[in-house]
């Protein structure tokens, strides 16, 4: 239901929030859209000629963080012969795709647009599976790139992965039950909010007058962040989303100390 009527409005929406809330990109959302936005509102980024699409940039997180977690997990961080099944294979999926095949990993990818499935396929040689197929095969990483709740009480008990990591929002069907259960199994799970920063970091930098390299390092520290995650939820056995979530408290809480401190 996409169009320029609707865009408009919620950009007059956006507006009447004085700037408390800044727009963007997100599924199924193209730069070309957000210049509708931007007709009736100036709180958007990720507009075309500046940061543009952040689809590139949340790949390139969510494939250093997926590193991070295969170091934890097999001792090492390459990924080359690991099997990675990707669940979604738009924007984000596609240049997370492209990456693992170009480090050589074994590739499986499902999506209900079969343009999409036989673009990918056909361009890396990433192995197309059915929607329902994918949670069943053998594989050492499980990476959702498309709507959440994919990890849940069905799933679950299919999975083979020793790892989940992808870039889909809200993962876990149930936050506290299912990243327990994940923890209990063994299995490692990156944090989604940690994980895709990338996108944010993007649109970040245009809000702030920095360069896409300096997006790119960002992006690439993410590697680091969710090591820390995973290693604290490892030490403490503690679920990693909870350890993501008490790290972010940590950090607001610290920079509002910084404020009141001025």
């Amino acid at each position: 239901m996409k169009s320029e009527a609707l865009f408009r409005r919620f950009g007059k929406f956006v507006d009447s929030l004085a700037g408390r809330y800044i727009t963007a990109e997100d599924v199924g959302i193209s730069p070309i859209d957000m210049t509708w936005v931007n007709m009736e509102t100036d709180h958007v980024v990720g507009l075309p000629g500046k940061s543009g699409d952040p689809s590139p940039i949340t790949a390139l997180g969510t494939y250093v963080g997926m590193k991070a977690c295969a170091k934890k997990q097999f001792g090492n961080d390459s990924l080359s012969g690991k099997k990675v099944a990707v669940q979604g294979v738009g924007h984000v999926g596609e240049y997370l795709v492209k990456h693992l095949r170009e480090e050589n990993a074994e590739v499986y990818i499902s999506d209900i647009d079969e343009e999409s499935l036989k673009h990918v396929s056909d361009k890396y040689g990433a192995k197309v599976v059915g929607l329902d197929e994918i949670y069943d095969i053998d594989m050492d990483i499980y990476a959702p790139c498309a709507l959440g709740a994919t990890v849940n009480d069905d799933t679950l008990s299919r999975l083979k992965c020793s790892i989940i990591a992808g870039s889909a929002n809200n993962q876990l069907e149930d936050e506290v039950k299912h990243g327990q259960a994940v923890l209990d199994k063994g299995i490692i799970y990156a944090p989604d909010f940690a994980l895709n920063a990338g996108g944010v970091i993007n649109v970040y930098a245009e809000l702030t007058d920095n360069t896409a390299e300096w997006a790119l390092q960002k992006a690439e520290g993410i590697y680091d962040t969710i090591y820390q995650i995973i290693e604290r939820s490892s030490n403490e056995n503690i679920p990693a989303y909870a350890i993501a979530n008490k790290v972010a408290e940590e950090r607001i809480e610290a920079v509002g100390k910084v404020k009141l401190s001025y």
